[in-house]
């Protein structure tokens, strides 16, 4: 009894693991399944960009230095002081150049002196002159004292107004409204100005409204434009993003301030981005990662690209499959249950490669079929080829082809 009962539980094991197999794998009769990906037409934007690194700097920078050589006796300001338009920021030393000034308008005074002497005689032998009352050879001398006195004097009055100018030197003010950024001197410190003028102070104007000077590589600059819009991130404050617009694309020759740059044979050109700072947030000479927008369109119709090269041809479609077809170079499709296929004649505008827009031809919220792929069971996936998966380590199936019964070779 107990036999019998085990043969028959034995029976029902074998009769659900065959049904489960045959679910599973599903036979000789499994087949592969179209699957089709769709998306919705909508409104999105559509960008793309270009990203360079480039330096927070003031719109208006001025570097104030001397004309003269001196000891900086004053100074008046010091960093982040706030200036307005000729006031007084230092003053050097004044002794030695009024002492130039006096000398210059001694000089002046006698050459002067000496014109108003020589102009009056000069006058006067012309008179005698024209009378014949005397010679030529003294009006001649005359003539020349004049000359040579009016000389002297226009010397004299041009080395006195160059002392004078020398001596306001000694006198330094802000040249604009603004903020000084940067302090290069101390009060008993000589200056000395040779062939180029010393930089004392550095004033920035409106620290409100800076800019980005950012460099782009020579592969992205032709897509760079003016009045694109840009954002841009500094390590300051990583979790803030500033906007700004491209204002100028500097082209030329290299320079200090503005240039095409050359370095190990990488060509970069300078790009100018405004940079609104109301909250004086960004300070000069930070580090800004720029992300330049050279297509830039919201509020647009889009669809993926891809469903604008998606085609119900075979395999990708049933056999059975009904295809309503129409003129046009650029086509979205619809689908009715999984038979019947519409197309769509449109027309496009921009893209990224990742998003088209649509100007015409369908309705937002239309469903459209972007691609098609098709599943296979796993019933039909091929087998390992050569053995391969197999670990290394199991023993092989036995050589049944070169066996017989009993252990004899054929």
């Amino acid at each position: 009894m107990k036999n019998k009962k085990k043969i028959i539980l034995y029976v029902l094991i074998a009769i659900v693991v065959v049904g489960g197999a045959i679910w599973l794998f599903g036979g000789k009769k499994a087949q592969s399944k179209l699957v089709y990906e769709t998306a919705v037409v909508k409104k999105g934007e559509i960008s793309e960009s270009v990203t360079a690194t480039g330096s927070i700097e003031p719109v208006t920078e001025v570097e104030v230095g001397t004309q003269v050589s001196g000891i900086i006796d004053e100074i008046y300001v010091d960093y982040n002081s706030v200036v307005k338009k000729g006031q007084l920021i230092a003053m050097m030393d004044r002794v030695t150049l009024e002492s130039e000034v006096a000398s210059a308008k001694a000089a002046y005074n006698g050459a002067k002196a000496e014109y108003e002497y020589q102009k009056k005689t000069y006058e006067r032998n012309k008179g005698l002159h024209d009378k014949n009352l005397i010679s030529q050879a003294d009006y001649d001398q005359s003539l020349y004292n004049y000359q040579m006195a009016e000389s002297n004097y226009s010397s004299s009055e041009a080395a006195l107004q160059k002392a004078e100018r020398n001596l306001s030197y000694t006198v330094i003010t802000s040249p604009i409204d603004g903020v000084v950024i940067s302090r290069a001197v101390e009060e008993g410190q000589t200056v000395a100005s040779g062939f180029e003028t010393p930089t004392l102070f550095t004033i920035a104007a409106d620290l409100t409204q800076m800019q980005v000077v950012a460099d782009v590589d020579e592969a992205d600059i032709g897509g760079v434009e003016e009045g694109q819009r840009v954002t841009f991130t500094v390590d300051a404050y990583p979790n803030d993003v500033f906007e700004g617009r491209v204002t100028q694309i500097r082209l030329g020759e290299e320079s200090s301030s503005s240039a095409s740059t050359t370095t190990s044979t990488v060509v970069t050109y300078e790009v100018v981005i405004s940079a609104p700072n109301p909250e004086l947030k960004l300070k000069p000479r930070l580090t800004a990662n720029v992300t330049i927008y050279t297509l830039d369109r919201k509020d647009v119709l889009c669809v993926p690209a891809r469903a604008l090269r998606f085609r119900p041809e075979k395999p990708l479609v049933s056999d059975d499959a009904v295809i309503n077809d129409c003129p046009g170079e650029h086509k979205l499709w619809t689908m009715d249950g999984n038979n019947v296929f519409t197309a769509h004649a449109v027309e496009t505008g921009i893209s990224n490669g990742i998003t088209t827009e649509i100007v015409s031809g369908i309705a937002e919220g239309t469903t459209i079929v972007t691609e098609a792929t098709m599943s296979m069971p796993f019933s039909q996936m091929a087998p390992p080829q050569g053995g391969a998966g197999r670990s290394p380590f199991m023993p092989g199936p036995p050589d049944r082809g070169n066996n017989k019964k009993g252990g004899e070779k054929e």
